[in-house]
């Protein structure tokens, strides 16, 4: 009888142990499984735009390596934050992604006097999607060839010509040339780049400084007019720019980032999975000849280098954006 209970009491440990054990294994299972549903890719800005462009192809990049689905999202507005804090808010399980640029993570805290997110705190880092240069544009019925003639003209007109932007690096960019110039130019904000583009080609903005998926192709029809880059070195995705240094304004080098995160919290699992993905994505030849002729400059990197680059550059825009005398609206 007492060889009979003692057994018994070993069957019960026995089972509890197992049952305990199954237990702790159903989130690694259930996490194994990722995704065994939709995920939802939120872009900040309107379809149409440059990191929209550039965030489909990742999703169906990322849908095809996950063997899933990714549906791409446009939330755009108030310089990224409404899509910035939709995310910081969604359930950190990785279904709820976010593809955003230095606007929402390294521009709005400064630019705007309050954001309804932390940058670092609010969000999973998850990995670097490459570059997005940007170029000073103007409507070609504008007497300027060059960023000397268009410094020149805007001297003999001050106050009179305007610049049109569709996120911080446009509004940045643009305050810092009138800063660094000398001129007295009218900043005009768009709710996104493609409406600030059809203003700009229609004559009712002079110029503004937008990304190269987005302008490039109203350039090469001749419906708009480059003038230089935003950054200090020419851009090996359009090298026959000239770079500002090039265009005789020194000290001025603004370059467009892009990423990826999830919410705070996310599974390291998870994350490690996307990341792999996302490193895969920009080393195929093929996506990156794709991404090339958008005008992006593909790579990435592990979470920990996107979390130490995102905190580097927030204080470099802050700076950006006191030099430039911008005020916080």
């Amino acid at each position: 009888m007492i060889r009979f209970r003692f057994i018994g009491r070993l069957a019960a440990t026995a089972a509890a142990a197992f049952g305990l054990a199954a237990l702790l294994a159903a989130p690694q299972a259930a996490r194994a499984a990722y995704p065994d549903r939709p995920i939802t890719l939120v872009v900040p800005f309107p379809a149409g735009s440059g990191t929209d462009a550039v965030g489909r192809i990742f999703a169906a990049e990322l849908g095809r390596l996950l063997n899933g689905q990714v549906v791409v999202e446009n939330k755009p507005g108030g310089n990224a934050t409404i899509a910035a804090s939709y995310v910081a808010r969604a359930k950190p399980d990785g279904y709820t992604l976010f593809v955003t640029t230095n606007t929402s993570h390294s521009a709005a805290p400064f630019l705007m006097k309050n954001i309804p997110y932390d940058p670092v705190k609010d969000f999973t880092p998850i990995a670097r999607g490459g570059n997005l240069p940007f170029i000073l544009v103007v409507n070609p019925k504008l007497p300027v060839k060059t960023v000397q003639e268009l410094v020149a003209y805007a001297k003999a007109h001050p106050g009179k010509l305007t610049y049109a932007s569709g996120n911080s690096t446009g509004i940045v960019a643009g305050a810092t040339l009138a800063r660094r110039a000398g001129i007295d130019i009218v900043h005009i904000p768009y709710k996104g780049t493609p409406q600030a583009i059809t203003d700009v080609v229609g004559g009712q903005v002079d110029m503004m400084f937008t990304d190269v998926a987005s302008g490039l192709p109203f350039v090469q029809s001749g419906k708009m007019r480059a003038l230089a880059v935003s950054t200090a070195a020419r851009s090996a995705v359009v090298p026959d720019i000239p770079s500002m240094e090039d265009a005789g304004i020194s000290d001025f080098d603004i370059n467009s980032w892009n990423g990826y995160f999830g919410p705070a919290g996310m599974p390291p699992d998870v994350v490690h999975t996307l990341n792999t993905a996302i490193n895969k994505i920009v080393a195929e030849p093929q996506v990156r000849k794709q991404l090339a002729g958008l005008g992006f400059d593909a790579f990435s990197g592990t979470p920990d280098d996107f979390a130490a680059f995102v905190a580097q550059q927030l204080q470099l825009w802050g700076k950006l954006i006191k030099d430039a005398g911008i005020d916080q609206q």
